[in-house]
């Protein structure tokens, strides 16, 4: 049924410029956000899946079809569904980091889903994240970057400060700009401690850029 709408309003006229957009990585339908969200009510509304139990096999038909669209659908699905996300999803996880990766999505799965498993259950940290910090894919690591964006004053400062020095001399732009976001975001809760660790650790220009942002 999703696939039958959305090619119902497939336009290629938006289709060439959000390709172009994400630099050319992923064909599009062309569908813009706004419609999207509209249909994506529809779909959810008529086939009652939200309902059910968390599907991984609806995630991954979504992920396997080549239009981008389909995996934004699928992150709006799993953002619908943090609730029923257990210990057991988070392999599930780093499949879709490392599937189709970009910052697009990445960004999404991150801190929503991983973030949401991270809280409930803190023993992935040792388990799981701490390997990703230190992995040859740029997606893991940025993904440990962020999945505590959400945090705020629950933040971990010192997993954040430890994941942050293990990629610090990156030379990854998606590395560099998202150690900077992380530490905006805190900054926002202990701008101090911020501060103290930017003057003190040797950060990429634009790492120290982002991440001073908001302080004084």
């Amino acid at each position: 049924m999703l696939t039958k709408i959305f090619e119902e309003n497939r336009n290629e006229a938006n289709a060439e410029p959000m390709k172009k957009y994400m630099k050319d990585h992923f064909p599009f339908l062309g569908i813009k956000s706004p419609l999207r969200k509209e249909l994506e009510k529809q779909f959810f509304q008529e086939t009652g899946i939200l309902k059910e139990e968390f599907n991984k096999e609806f995630i991954r038909e979504l992920w396997a079809k080549q239009e981008r669209e389909y995996q934004y659908t699928a992150l709006v699905y799993m953002e619908k569904l943090l609730n029923k996300l257990e210990k057991s999803d988070l392999p599930f996880m780093e499949e879709l980091i490392t599937t189709k990766s970009w910052w697009d999505t990445v960004d999404a799965i991150a801190p929503k889903p991983v973030g949401k498993i991270a809280a409930k259950f803190p023993e992935v940290v040792a388990e799981t994240i701490d390997r990703w910090a230190i992995d040859d894919n740029l997606w893991l690591c940025r993904a440990t970057l962020l999945f505590q964006l959400k945090y705020k004053a629950n933040t971990n400062e010192e997993l954040l400060y430890q994941y942050i020095r293990l990629n610090a001399d990156s030379k990854e732009f998606f590395i560099q700009k998202a150690i900077g976001w992380a530490l905006r975001e805190y900054s926002k809760n202990n701008p101090a401690s911020v501060k103290m660790f930017i003057e003190r650790t040797q950060l990429a220009p634009l790492s120290v850029r982002e991440g001073s942002k908001y302080l004084a």
